[in-house]
């Protein structure tokens, strides 16, 4: 009798632990789609500013067509991106291009000096700050998710009922971490 008991308590222990260890990753796996869907916010809030600060710079420098291009070929990629490497592909993209129109506005003091200009620097600059806390934020709960996927015993759990890892949010192209060039 003392055996079933014993028996009794250990499988209930063990679907327990099963429990709160399915129920964990569940829980990472919601916070990593919600800090992606943190992330893709911002990415959207920063292409939604780039066609007023394409028309503010090209007032002053209308001969910056190809950078307005580039623009809006990266505004564009943002809002088709599809899943964490084509967002960050594309984020890298904008950000670089971000870079260069800055550059270029450097070049116009009356820009510079335009209140609406300087508006929505200010605002572009909140929302990249906005976009680095959702990446660090996203990187994080990824990190604890996918390391608690992967160990023991907890790995069985996951593999048993189908967890995968996530992707981290990172810059794949090297030449988007290299200093932007500018030629005027």
């Amino acid at each position: 009798m003392i055996y079933l008991i014993v028996l009794a308590v250990l499988v209930v222990a063990v679907l327990l632990w099963l429990m709160l260890t399915f129920n964990r990753l569940v829980r990472l796996r919601n916070e990593a789609q919600q800090g992606f869907s943190g992330i893709d916010i911002q990415l959207k809030r920063r292409a939604d500013l780039i066609p007023n600060l394409v028309e503010a710079v090209k007032a002053y420098a209308a001969h910056e067509s190809g950078l307005f291009e580039e623009l809006a070929k990266a505004r564009a990629d943002t809002l088709t991106a599809q899943g964490v490497a084509g967002a960050a592909d594309a984020a890298g993209k904008t950000g670089a291009a971000l870079g260069r129109l800055f550059a270029v506005a450097e070049a116009y003091p009356q820009l510079r000096a335009s209140e609406n200009f300087q508006r929505l620097q200010e605002e572009l600059t909140d929302t990249e700050d906005k976009i680095a806390a959702a990446r660090r934020y996203y990187n994080n709960v990824v990190q604890k998710f996918n390391t608690s996927q992967q160990t023991f015993p907890a790995s069985v759990v996951a593999g048993t009922f189908g967890f995968a890892p996530r992707e981290f949010f990172r810059i794949e192209d090297d030449g988007d971490r290299s200093p932007v060039a500018v030629s005027l």
